[in-house]
């Protein structure tokens, strides 16, 4: 038992350390591009707003950690022909797995959204790879249930990848919708502290990005781009914007917030269900 304590308290801590050093980050960002914002900046609204933030995101992300091992083991999930409904794949982010969609995932089955399939993607793996792998499953999703399209949830890299597919893949014409989930569409700085050779394609201004940048948004794909103005991982928070989509911008939340705050998830499912028969 002291074991299992041990090891929640040190997830606790590291948990509150990232959203910590994340959400310092954050406020230089924001606070150097409007200086007026450094005079009000110990009114008790503000700090109040801060810790509010602070204890929320820590505890999603320390929901995620400890969901974390419930995703190294990745049943194939095979599509069934029974199942009604146009197929819902999920992608995930960096360095989570997936298991972050189980409450999503709960939610979209009590809304009658039952077709629903998540991936893992490895974040030793390259952009195309994974790309390729987001490919194989929609095919294999279409041929099995005989429905033409399926719908992509991407959350933050997962968003990016889902992007890829779409505008240079080739893949637009097998996706009714696609939502993405504070997803770094223009990068983040705070890329160069990511481990994984991914983190250097979200580097503002890369040669990845500015391929995604210049390539069209597919006309025949609805997407819905999903974010919080108070990002702790997208910085600056603006980065997460999308030209030529529906945007929908949330408050109260941090980056991993998003795949559970009830404004957030809300958000995803009336986006999924717009498009139901």
């Amino acid at each position: 038992m002291s074991i299992v304590f041990g090891i929640l308290l040190l997830l606790c801590g590291a948990a509150a350390a990232v959203v910590l050093l994340s959400y310092a980050f954050a406020w230089c960002e924001y606070a150097n591009s409007r200086p007026a914002a450094m005079e009000g900046r110990f009114a008790l609204k503000h700090l109040g707003l801060a810790s509010w933030l602070f204890l929320l995101e820590t505890a999603f992300l320390l929901l995620n950690l400890l969901l974390h091992p419930l995703g190294w083991h990745s049943p194939r999930e095979r599509p069934r022909q029974e199942e009604r409904g146009i197929p819902v794949l999920l992608l995930h982010g960096l360095f989570l797995n997936r298991a972050c969609w189980t409450w999503i995932r709960l939610r979209l089955r009590l809304q009658g959204i039952r077709n629903v399939y998540a991936l893992n993607l490895p974040p030793w793996k390259d952009v195309e790879s994974l790309t390729e792998r987001v490919s194989k499953k929609v095919d294999e999703l279409r041929h099995t249930t005989g429905i033409e399209q399926v719908h992509l949830v991407g959350h933050s890299m997962g968003g990016i990848i889902a992007r890829n597919y779409l505008q240079i893949r080739g893949g637009a014409h097998k996706v009714g919708h696609c939502v993405l989930l504070g997803a770094p569409n223009h990068g983040s700085r705070l890329a160069p502290f990511a481990i994984s050779p991914m983190g250097r394609l979200l580097l503002p201004g890369s040669k990845f990005l500015s391929l995604l940048a210049a390539a069209p948004i597919p006309d025949e794909v609805c997407i819905t781009n999903i974010y919080t103005r108070h990002e702790n991982m997208v910085l600056p928070a603006e980065n997460a914007h999308l030209s030529g989509v529906k945007n929908i911008e949330l408050a109260g939340m941090g980056h991993h917030g998003l795949l559970y705050h009830p404004r957030a998830v809300a958000a995803v499912l009336d986006a999924l269900k717009q498009d139901e028969p």
